[in-house]
């Protein structure tokens, strides 16, 4: 009895191991080199997100209220791209920006196609920063190539991609992350990135407004309505 029930509790495990395969395939058709790994997590970004709401973790959202004035402006800096370009940001004066650490290796790594399509919709008033970072759990091994392609041939990314850098707070902290994470410095925030893809909102004049972090996705009501105001 324990030997019939034991081997259909095999068979039902092997049936839906086949199952997660098939999808897993059927996700990725239009994947060009992503390491099973990354396939998987493509696959189960849905229901990753869908815990993550319902538990709440990793789902901060903070806006500067007070609407506090930065001690130094953001558009004295310059963004060092991955193709070896300087990009001053004072270029974007008159539009929003959001300023996002990315990863290639990480369950939130799907939102890169959520924030290519912000990127194209709001175009006119919006610019997308990428800052690839292997601060957790070395989930960004590869190198500023690497990871170009990576985004160019999987999501189409069209949104300038800096050079990889540190982005959590230390010695080797990239100077944009230091400003929104320093409130001495942004006026407000000391929060720095919880995880890959925390997302902080820059106004048209050079305020950081809001935070959001990991789990609210570029396409929440949160990160539409911040952008709209």
């Amino acid at each position: 009895m324990r030997k019939s029930k034991l081997k259909k509790s095999l068979i039902v495990l092997l049936v839906l191991i086949i199952a997660f395969v098939g999808y897993v395939a059927i996700v990725n058709r239009n994947s060009k080199q992503m390491t099973y790994r990354q396939k998987v997590l493509k696959a189960v970004y849905p229901a990753f997100m869908w815990f993550n709401k319902i538990t709440g973790k990793r789902s901060k959202v903070m806006d500067n209220t007070r609407a506090s004035e930065p001690s130094k402006s953001l558009y004295e800096f310059e963004v060092r791209l991955n193709n070896g370009d300087r990009l001053k940001l004072e270029t974007f004066k008159g539009k929003k920006m959001l300023l996002v650490n990315v990863a290639s290796d990480c369950g939130y790594t799907n939102q890169y196609d959520d924030l290519q399509k912000l990127f194209e919709t709001n175009r006119d008033k919006l610019v997308v920063i990428g800052f690839p970072a292997n601060d957790f759990k070395e989930q960004e091994k590869g190198n500023d190539e690497e990871i170009a392609a990576f985004c160019k041939k999987n999501f189409g990314i069209s949104f300038p991609l800096a050079t990889k850098s540190s982005v959590v707070k230390g010695e080797q902290q990239n100077e944009i992350f230091k400003w929104l994470s320093n409130k001495n410095m942004n006026g407000w925030n000391d929060q720095q990135p919880a995880w890959n893809f925390s997302k902080y909102l820059v106004n048209e004049q050079g305020m950081l407004t809001n935070y959001f972090d990991p789990a609210v996705s570029p396409n929440s009501e949160e990160v539409k309505n911040a952008i709209n105001k």
